[in-house]
């Protein structure tokens, strides 16, 4: 059942501070979270920690992570107290039939992320009417005009709380609450995706310059250009 037009008119109407812990709190089991356990994830986790530490939390373990990220993911979600962290990946029969070398990434990324990415999650986000993102519009262009709370075609709705946090705001947060960073950033990762498709940003870029650099591709099929 997805959500009603009073409840997500409801959604949309409550203050930008309360809108994670809102939703978690009156659509418990209707709502979960798909976390990369990159750069910035640690914000949003811990406010839905927070408010809800059972909440699904969804991973994508594409098999071509960084190990950096593999065990922050798990140091992350001990430390926060998360204890419904799920783990869920392209099936070994499709990876065998599509992509048998380990290869397809390097002639076609977009096919990559549908059977590593896109598909495991299709596969799980049907149980649920709402899912949470960390996505900013500071990121990247085609991210400048999210909105908080956004209706899929398919009627699912997605909330985007953290959608007007800026790099600054998310690092004092990080710092107040004692929160642990990547252990890429340091090294000038702010955007932490499959090892092989994601570079250090250099000096002026925009915080995902890093993911897919030198190809025209911005985003990895999850979500739409806002």
């Amino acid at each position: 059942m997805s959500l009603s037009q009073t409840e997500f008119q409801s959604l949309e109407q409550f203050p930008e501070e309360g809108l994670l812990g809102q939703a978690l709190r009156t659509l418990k089991g209707r709502v979960a979270i798909v976390s990369s356990f990159g750069a910035e994830s640690a914000v949003l986790l811990a406010l839905a920690a927070k408010a809800d530490p059972s909440v699904p939390v969804f991973f994508l373990d594409t098999k071509r992570h960084f190990p950096e990220t593999l065990a922050y993911r798990d140091v992350l979600s001990a430390r926060l107290g998360l204890t419904n962290v799920r783990t869920i990946g392209p099936r070994e029969k499709s990876l065998e039939d599509r992509d048998p070398q380990d290869q397809l990434a390097a002639f076609d990324p977009d096919a990559c992320c549908a059977l590593r990415k896109v598909e495991p999650l299709d596969l799980v986000l049907p149980d649920f009417d709402v899912w949470i993102t960390g996505r900013k519009r500071n990121q990247a262009q085609t991210r400048s005009r999210l909105q908080l709370v956004e209706r899929e075609d398919n009627g699912q709705v997605k909330l985007n709380p953290l959608a007007n946090w800026t790099p600054e705001r998310i690092g004092d947060a990080m710092s107040e609450w004692g929160l642990p960073p990547h252990p890429l950033v340091a090294q000038g990762y702010t955007s932490i995706g499959c090892a092989p498709c994601t570079r250090a940003i250099r000096s002026g870029e925009d915080g995902r310059a890093g993911r897919w650099a030198g190809l025209a591709k911005t985003e990895c099929g999850i979500h739409r250009p806002a």
